[in-house]
């Protein structure tokens, strides 16, 4: 029986019972419906009625004068020191570029030594009087000078004072002191001040509190070390152990400072020698430090943007006459007359080596398949461009020694091996750009001569006047890659049409200068294009000319091209034992045609083998090598165009290391593997 409350009418109640069955039925979309309403109402009200201002208390405290304005106090950033050990920084404080330095400054030049028997004390108080004087005819700017020598015992000295940051001298006002360091160091196989300083500077070196290049700021250093070589034979036994230590220890604290190579030197023979030259060669280094305040040459290459440019145009050029489309020059930095690029370009050479003086302007041509393009005409060459008062020469010899300089900072390289380097003694003019074509290659070749430098000349055989009219030259390569007609076309690809026939007209002309000339066949052989040639073919080559030697290599692998019809591989390589299989077989050919030739020598790693006349075998044994001395006494006595022959300057006999079947490496060297492992003889 349903439940009917007391005083409720009916339909009041039916109405309730279907609202209670309505609610049960539908109250989630009810609820839903009732929450999406009031976001939304929410929403509305927000976006639409405006933002009430903040309510803020009264400043009921304020007082009611106007305040008084306080400076206010620049703070000072202090900072706070590091609670870790002091660290010594030895960086070289770099000023700007915008800067210039306009003050005075002095090189004060310190010489350390050791001695036990007092030797060296007397030496370095010696070298002290000798580099005073010398530093006194030192060119240095106008803002710079030397100061006094000093001489200093190491066993007398407080080594941190000196070897953990340079000591600060008493200087004069408006004066810089820059400091220079220098060691006369003997090495001693007992217990001495040169192990305690050596293992100072190990210690400095690997202290964490110190910075890695502490003596960073002095100028640079170098080391000459005595020593003997009665007790110490070589290097490897000991000789100047010391002194190469010191030298590898300076160069880690000063940041690679090396002045000048490591000089040694035997007390009881060649030590006053070598020190005089290691001390010739620091007066260079001293000039240029007063001169321009550093140790670098500026050599293109070395990190400055402008060189670096330099040597990339000379790289892209390839000999070619570019035509610019636009008349109005483009600007161009500014390079020095008479750079050399290579050594061994005299087609280079003759391009740099232009007068200082004003450069006709170049003639313009009308481009008529544009009305309005005009383009520079390739201009003739000056034939009248003389060696002599232009850079050509002087250009040659001033930046092959720049090239040598910028090795004297390297590790390992010697003192007096470096000093041998810096006399220029031959200079190679090879293929590349034909040298023989240089319409002044005489005079050239005089001032090389003049200056007892020796001229290898190496030609193509392809200028029979120029050959002709050549005066005497130490020694006349002619490049022969092919035995005919064809394997010369492939091989050279000649530019001239008559190419074969102005080759035999040099061979006829090298046959008449035999006695005059040291002549030399240069045969490269490249497999798969002339190696396969009979050997009767290059013997009539060398039948008609009748050369002092014939030098039989096989060709340097250079990398491979990408294109599949050009370049060479390494299958194009020959081995050398192709090489002495043609050697002998060409060998045997010319003994049957009853020629006097035979092997003189060979070079097994350079795959290189030498066929000599017999005209340069005395007594049995071969003499290949060149009496230079002699050669330039000849010169000197019966000119230029002298009268006397090659046997004339025979050198002494050919080592017999170097004779056929024995290689030809010399045992002074020692060879190693491609690891840098010595390889056992």
């Amino acid at each position: 029986m349903e439940f009917e409350p007391f005083g409720v009418s009916p339909w009041l109640a039916q109405l309730s019972d279907s609202a209670v069955e309505y609610w049960h039925a539908n109250r989630t979309a009810i609820i839903l419906a009732a929450l999406t309403i009031l976001i939304v109402l929410r929403l509305y009200f927000h976006f639409t009625e405006g933002t009430e201002p903040l309510h803020v208390f009264p400043k009921i405290y304020d007082a009611e004068d106007k305040p008084v304005k306080v400076e206010e106090k620049v703070e000072v950033v202090t900072r706070n020191k590091p609670d870790g050990p002091r660290r010594i920084k030895g960086e070289l404080a770099k000023r700007r570029s915008t800067e210039v330095d306009t003050g005075r400054r002095q090189i004060k030049t310190l010489i350390f030594y050791s001695s036990l028997t007092g030797n060296t004390e007397k030496t370095a108080k010696e070298f002290v009087k000798t580099l005073a004087g010398l530093l006194e005819g030192v060119t240095t700017s106008s803002t710079c000078a030397f100061s006094q020598p000093e001489a200093l015992d190491l066993a007398e000295l407080d080594l941190d004072e000196y070897f953990i940051t340079p000591p600060k001298l008493e200087e004069q006002e408006d004066v810089t002191t820059d400091l220079f360091y220098l060691f006369l160091l003997p090495s001693y196989n007992i217990d001495s001040i040169n192990d305690t300083f050596l293992e100072h500077l190990n210690e400095t070196h690997n202290d964490f509190r110190i910075d890695t290049a502490p003596l960073a700021p002095i100028l640079g250093y170098s080391v000459f070390g005595f020593g003997d070589k009665e007790g110490w034979p070589t290097e490897e036994a000991g000789y100047c152990f010391q002194a190469k230590e010191l030298d590898r220890w300076l160069a880690k604290l000063t940041g690679r400072k090396r002045a000048y190579p490591l000089g040694m030197g035997d007390v009881k023979s060649n030590g006053t020698q070598r020190l005089s030259e290691w001390t010739n060669g620091l007066l260079d280094v001293l000039g240029q430090l007063a001169r321009d305040g550093t140790l670098g040459d500026g050599v293109p290459g070395s990190g400055d943007a402008a060189e670096s440019d330099d040597e990339a145009d000379v790289d892209d050029d390839d000999g070619e006459v570019v035509f610019e489309d636009d008349s109005q020059p483009k600007s161009t930095k500014p390079k020095s007359s008479g750079t050399l690029e290579d050594l061994e370009d005299l087609g280079r050479i003759l391009q740099n080596a232009k007068d200082d003086g004003a450069k006709p302007a170049a003639p313009l041509a009308i481009d008529f398949t544009t009305t309005t393009s005009k383009r520079k005409q390739p201009v003739q060459a000056v034939k009248e461009m003389v060696p002599k008062n232009s850079p050509t020469y002087n250009s040659l010899t001033k930046q092959g020694y720049s090239i040598i300089k910028m090795m004297r900072g390297v590790p390992g390289v010697r003192a007096e091996r470096f000093a041998e380097a810096m006399r220029i003694r031959h200079c190679a003019l090879s293929l590349v750009g034909e040298p023989i074509f240089y319409p002044h290659i005489n005079e050239f070749l005089e001032m090389l001569h003049g200056d007892r430098i020796s001229s290898f000349l190496v030609c193509n055989a392809q200028h029979p006047d120029q050959l002709a009219a050549l005066n005497h030259v130490t020694q006349l390569y002619v490049s022969i890659d092919a035995s005919n007609k064809e394997s010369l076309r492939k091989i050279d690809r000649p530019l001239h049409r008559d190419f074969w026939e102005r080759f035999q007209r040099c061979l006829e002309i090298l046959r008449e200068k035999r006695f005059k000339q040291r002549t030399v066949f240069r045969l490269t052989l490249v497999k798969g294009f002339n190696i396969e040639d009979e050997a009767k073919g290059y013997a009539d080559l060398v039948e008609k000319s009748l050369p002092c030697f014939v030098e039989v290599k096989g060709v340097t692998y250079c990398g491979t091209s990408t294109s599949s019809s050009a370049g060479l591989s390494m299958a194009n390589v020959p081995f050398y034992e192709e090489v002495c299989e043609f050697v002998t077989a060409l060998e045997r050919e010319l003994k049957r045609r009853g020629l006097n030739y035979g092997i003189a020598a060979e070079h097994a790693h350079s795959c290189c083998i030498l066929l000599g006349s017999e005209r340069f075998k005395v007594d049995g044994k071969w003499r290949t090598q060149i009496d230079y001395d002699r050669f330039f006494d000849l010169l000197e006595e019966r000119g230029p165009d002298g009268d006397f022959t090659p046997e004339d300057y025979m050198g002494a006999e050919t080592p017999e290391w170097a004779t056929w079947g024995n290689g030809g490496f010399d045992p002074r060297d020692q060879r190693v593997d491609r690891k840098g492992r010595p390889i056992e003889r």
